[in-house]
């Protein structure tokens, strides 16, 4: 199994703990504990984050309690991960959700491990130990929405008639006869299904794309699409579409594979040139320009291996050529060339998992690489399971942006973690910037970025002590290691002449003291003493300690590396609640508006 689809064994109690690492041991997952008893996270919250994120659960508890976490995530069966009850002996497997998707064979794996039965209950595998409705990797039904009816029939005592090669039907227990009433083919060739008839399509082709740089998606798509045509076949039989390396982030070719639902991936020249003997049509002028004789059907032929041949020469319109190779095979696409490297640039925010976005826990569930500074990686626990870390100490955030998109630029899937919001203060903006001065690899510079938010260190302080970002506001960091003193006095000069509300970050360090109090003091020029400050250390860690006080009040010594600082404006004010606690906002100005019902002076 990839990295990314390694299942989490999540045990409660410290009796099931070699249970789960028996179970992790027999299908290549990982074990972890959850919940109280076992010192875990919580065990809703980690079993939310799996599923959310894509990834396959085995859980060591009952399985009515299982279905009634996840219940509310519950929403669409053919992209949800398999999840699988266990009991606390191991002698019950229960694949309860993404049977067709690999939770039936977990389970029976599961079960031999652990001397259990495993209680698979979808019609199709009890009988005929194959879910026709859902083949496996490899080939895809045509017509899908027939599938139940037609199983209907052989589950009722119907025959069915074989026309095609595909090992896992002819391993089945389905009844064969030469004149079955339903008719099971697999073919690649283009037409229709005709009535009882499911239409598995073997995914044997691969299309080699060449392109001009900056050719139009339409015009690479509408090639695509004549080729296959040409060629009489079915884009459902299609494995993925391959190209050279170069041209791994060129639009046009990933606009075909999306069009199609295939992944893209691409080879070296040199690659794609130890198949110029099997060419059709090789050209100097090609080998002059890139190194190979020839892209689109270099990269078919290399795609399909040496059992594979050109199903269809290349063909060409004004800037794409295409070119299709078929295999003897199903060809996995993650054993061929490399895929276009993917560096996800992800905030965690404060690290808890309740503030983690389920975006960013799904692509560091995805990602076969993890970048970062030591204790962010640490924030992550069990995600970080199975994925080969790669952590950088403070001050070295250059050399750690450049890693992660050189490994990106391999063809991996990589998280660059940062903890807050990565575009505030982090390393998204490193990303950008040696994109932007080509500092790094051809092969770097070729990656697909995501970003992905996170909670700020602002958005949390504001939040655990009320609302005083409910006006305008603005970001300073007091820190000058990148940014001239000098700049920073006159942005602090600035905003409390516009009266905005500031969140410092950065506002003190063990060498650096005086620099929150020239802001203290610059601000009490412009705004009451009584102005309130938020003092918010640790915000959703152990220590977490939210304080306010009047700004002529602020002392620096009550102020370390991990607090922010939020000073209102000169309208913000505070607020006593009935149980004692006080709360800092910054009104809008609503009480103005007409009709609001709310008093002027409120």
């Amino acid at each position: 199994m990839s990295a990314e689809q390694r299942p989490a064994v999540l045990h409660l109690t410290g009796g099931t703990r070699e249970l789960a690492e028996t179970i992790a041991a027999a299908i290549g997952g990982t074990a972890e504990a959850i919940g109280a008893r076992s010192g875990g996270a919580p065990i809703a919250e980690r079993l939310r984050e799996c599923f959310v994120a894509g990834q396959p659960i085995v859980a060591i508890m009952a399985s009515g309690a299982l279905i009634r976490i996840l219940a509310p995530l519950i929403a669409d069966k053919m992209a949800e991960p398999p999840v699988i009850a266990v009991a606390e002996d191991g002698s019950s497997v229960v694949p309860l959700i993404g049977g067709h998707h690999g939770a039936n064979d977990l389970a029976r794996t599961i079960a031999v491990a652990t001397g259990g039965f495993a209680a698979v209950t979808t019609a199709g595998d009890v009988k005929f130990g194959v879910a026709l409705d859902a083949p496996p990797q490899g080939y895809r039904l045509e017509n899908p929405e027939a599938a139940k009816a037609l199983m209907a029939m052989l589950l009722d005592g119907a025959t069915a008639r074989l026309d095609g090669r595909a090992p896992w039907l002819e391993a089945a227990r389905v009844p064969v006869a030469e004149d079955g009433a339903v008719r099971l083919t697999v073919s690649v060739a283009r037409r229709r299904p005709e009535p009882q008839e499911l239409l598995y399509r073997p995914a044997t082709l691969v299309l080699g794309i060449g392109a001009e740089r900056g050719a139009p998606a339409e015009e690479a798509i509408a090639l695509a699409e004549a080729v296959l045509e040409e060629a009489g076949v079915s884009p459902l039989a299609l494995a993925a579409v391959a190209s050279l390396d170069v041209k791994a982030d060129e639009a046009a070719v990933h606009a075909v594979a999306s069009h199609f639902g295939v992944p893209a991936r691409f080879f070296s020249a040199a690659r794609l040139e130890e198949e110029a003997p099997r060419l059709e049509n090789p050209s100097d002028v090609v080998f002059a320009e890139v190194g190979c004789h020839g892209v689109a059907e270099g990269a078919a032929l290399a795609a399909v291996g040496p059992g594979g041949a050109l199903r269809l020469a290349k063909r060409k319109s004004r800037r794409v050529t295409a070119a299709l190779g078929e295999a003897p095979g199903p060809v996995d696409p993650e054993t061929i060339g490399r895929a276009r490297g993917c560096l996800f640039v992800v905030g965690i925010g404060p690290g808890q998992p309740a503030w983690r976005s389920p975006e960013v826990s799904r692509m560091i569930g995805q990602a076969s690489d993890l970048v970062g500074y030591s204790l962010y990686l640490d924030l992550l626990g069990p995600l970080s399971e199975g994925k080969a870390c790669h952590d950088f100490d403070l001050g070295r955030e250059e050399a750690r942006v450049r890693h992660a998109m050189e490994l990106a630029g391999e063809g991996r899937r990589v998280a660059l973690v940062c903890s807050g919001d990565a575009g505030i203060y982090a390393m998204a903006t490193l990303v950008f910037e040696l994109l932007d001065k080509g500092d790094v690899s051809d092969a770097a510079r070729r990656i697909e970025v995501v970003n992905s938010p996170g909670i700020s260190a602002l958005q949390g302080a504001a939040a655990r002590a009320g609302a005083p970002l409910g006006h305008d506001f603005c970001t300073i960091s007091l820190s000058d290691l990148l940014t001239p003193w000098e700049d920073i006095q006159r942005r602090v000069k600035a905003a409390g002449q516009g009266d905005f509300v500031i969140a410092f970050y950065n506002p003190v360090s063990k060498k650096r003291r005086t620099q929150l109090a020239f802001a203290r003091d610059e601000l009490l020029r412009h705004r009451p003493a009584d102005t309130p400050v938020i003092l918010a250390t640790n915000l959703g860690r152990d220590g977490e300690t939210v304080r306010i006080v009047p700004l002529a009040d602020l002392d620096v010594d009550e102020v370390d590396m991990l607090t922010v600082v939020i000073v209102g404006s000169s309208n913000s004010r505070v607020v006593t609640t009935g149980d004692g606690r006080s709360w800092a906002y910054t009104p809008r100005g609503y009480a103005r508006k007409a009709g609001t019902g709310i008093a002027k002076d409120a």
